[in-house]
């Protein structure tokens, strides 16, 4: 019989997983993935400040990952710096200062390793509860967006034309992800929250032929790659969150063999106007 504990990780990762899927799909078609990175970094300056005004932890994070959010679309509307040089500007400059901010707590004894790595084993009934709470939210509001963010993300003029409001669809998606990876931090760590929203959906976009079903298969395919870390963790006593990872790797590998059909790329390219 498994323990508690395991069935407890197994329910978190799950939700966790079955979030990140559809999300991580605009990621890759927005190519955003540093943008997931930039969210993630700025997650441990959240710590800091949780510990320095003693809040709570998850909505302190969320709280950081959405200014951040904030800060980038107003420095992208002033045009003087390229997004990708912004978000290594937000990326390290978060990251930074909750370090420098954490380093000046001398009577706080953090845990670093397991905000980076996370640790999904320790998660508590209450933890599971958020992560499915929330994950509904998520998904509930992805689905509301859904016809404006596939509009904004392959044309945003013709979705601004149709009375879409991509910059307001845009902005709702950054919240989302600020969300997801406040609930996420604890289970599988700052540095590992991008690998699940990119690896699954990478991976199911070679088996998808349109959008939606590249978003339902990237949230099966993370949760099969969560159940395979967690029993691959339990058998041969490796770090839970990277194993995770590792079996994410592992599914996105298979996928590359060359048996499989390409003609599917093709489709997907077709139904998101070559925005991946």
């Amino acid at each position: 019989m498994l323990d508690d504990f395991f069935i407890r990780a197994l329910l978190a990762g799950t939700g966790l997983a079955l979030t990140t899927g559809p999300l991580g799909c605009f990621v890759i078609w927005r190519r955003m993935a540093y943008f997931g990175d930039t969210m993630a970094h700025s997650a441990l300056l959240g710590v800091a400040l949780s510990l320095l005004f003693q809040m709570n932890l998850t909505i302190s994070v969320f709280a950081v990952a959405a200014i951040v959010s904030l800060a980038l679309l107003l420095l992208q509307k002033r045009g003087s710096l390229s997004t990708d040089a912004l978000l290594g500007i937000l990326s390290h400059a978060t990251l930074a200062t909750g370090l420098v901010i954490v380093s000046f707590m001398t009577w706080v004894r953090i845990d670093l390793v397991g905000f980076l790595f996370g640790d999904i084993l320790a998660v508590t009934p209450q933890d599971v509860s958020l992560v499915w709470g929330g994950g509904i939210l998520v998904l509930f509001a992805i689905v509301y967006l859904w016809r404006p963010l596939i509009a904004s993300t392959v044309n945003p003029e013709l979705a601004a034309a149709e009375g879409l409001e991509p910059e307001r669809a845009r902005l709702a998606f950054m919240l989302l992800m600020a969300l997801v990876i406040a609930i996420a931090m604890k289970i599988v760590g700052i540095l590992l929250i991008t690998s699940l929203l990119i690896i699954p959906a990478a991976t199911a976009r070679r088996f998808s032929a349109s959008p939606e079903v590249m978003a339902v298969l990237a949230s099966l395919l993370g949760a099969i790659a969560v159940a395979g870390g967690l029993f691959g963790s339990l058998k041969f006593d490796t770090p839970s969150g990277p194993s995770i990872v590792v079996a994410a790797l592992a599914i996105f590998l298979f996928s590359l063999l060359p048996w499989r059909r390409r003609a599917e790329e093709g489709a997907i390219q077709a139904d998101t106007g070559g925005h991946h």
